[in-house]
């Protein structure tokens, strides 16, 4: 390992945290080198498929929807693009948390797929108004936190639905069109919009470390689950890479858009060898 690194052995079981520069690093290979604030121990419960899965989806909106807004209790939370492996993760740690989760979604298709994945609500936007859907299932109060990677026109819609000092956090642009916001009435709510993204939460140590814990004892009591649509092996990745570029089809006939793992490597923490699964392909901008 390197000069200075410590709490890590040769042989070690570990998985790798998206907390570095992909021009930097590179995680495409069978032997990596990574910097040791990014090697996490490998969950014991998990396979090293499902391992892979997890720090991208869960760490994102863990930064949003835990260590920004602290959701709980008497919460409501809206998801759009829930049927994204960032979207799922979101559903599930709006639960955890004690929240209420309201899966937003364009196919009534996906509908019972995101009751089954922990979606208290699911709004079809096919079928429904928005804004009238979610103050129907809030009593009128609006939802206090919104987690959007679609923007566009739409967008305004969203914010349009949120409580008194509600916040919507936007972590995407699924929609290349122009992202509105309603002036007004978010003056008058005083509703805060936030850029997101992984970043500030993986690249400070301090919070870094929060999400770990709290991600590992979610999925240490169950409440966190990694779910995975596919696995490719290594030998296969241009075939993994042909089947993202279909995502966008595929998300709209499949259940459920997840994580395209490859299941086994031997990876580099610091100079040296340990193993370890980091090479995990998502895509959470696909379909909604």
């Amino acid at each position: 390992m390197g000069e200075g690194v410590g709490g890590f052995a040769p042989g070690d079981e570990v998985n790798v945290i998206p907390s570095f520069s992909m021009n930097r690093y590179f995680t495409y290979g069978e032997v990596i080198i990574v910097p040791d604030h990014a090697v996490v121990r490998h969950p014991k419960s998990l396979s090293f498929a499902e391992a892979a899965s997890v720090w991208m989806m869960f760490v994102t909106a863990y930064g949003a929807l835990i260590e920004d807004a602290k959701v709980g209790a008497g919460d409501y939370v809206v998801i759009p693009a829930a049927s994204s492996s960032v979207g799922l993760a979101a559903i599930q740690l709006a639960n955890y948390a004690g929240a209420t989760s309201i899966a937003v979604t364009r196919h009534a298709g996906k509908r019972q797929q995101l009751f089954d994945a922990g979606a208290a609500h699911v709004v079809v936007t096919d079928e429904s108004d928005l804004v009238e859907a979610i103050m129907r299932i809030t009593d009128g109060k609006g939802a206090r936190v919104a987690f959007d990677p679609v923007g566009g026109p739409n967008f305004a819609k969203l914010v349009s639905a949120l409580s008194f000092q509600g916040i919507a956090y936007l972590y995407g642009a699924l929609d290349e069109r122009a992202t509105t916001l309603p002036v007004l009435p978010m003056i008058d709510k005083m509703i805060s919009v936030k850029a997101h993204n992984i970043w500030l939460t993986s690249g400070d140590p301090t919070r870094r470390k929060d999400a770990v814990e709290f991600v590992l004892k979610g999925l240490e009591s169950g409440s966190l689950k990694p779910v995975i649509d596919r696995t490719f092996g290594f030998d296969d990745i241009v075939d993994a890479h042909r089947y993202l570029e279909t995502n966008g089809e595929v998300r709209q006939r499949a259940a459920f858009p997840l994580d395209i793992v490859f299941p086994r490597s031997l990876k580099r923490g610091h100079r040296e060898v340990l193993r370890s699964s980091s090479c995990s392909m998502w895509r959470h901008w696909g379909s909604a």
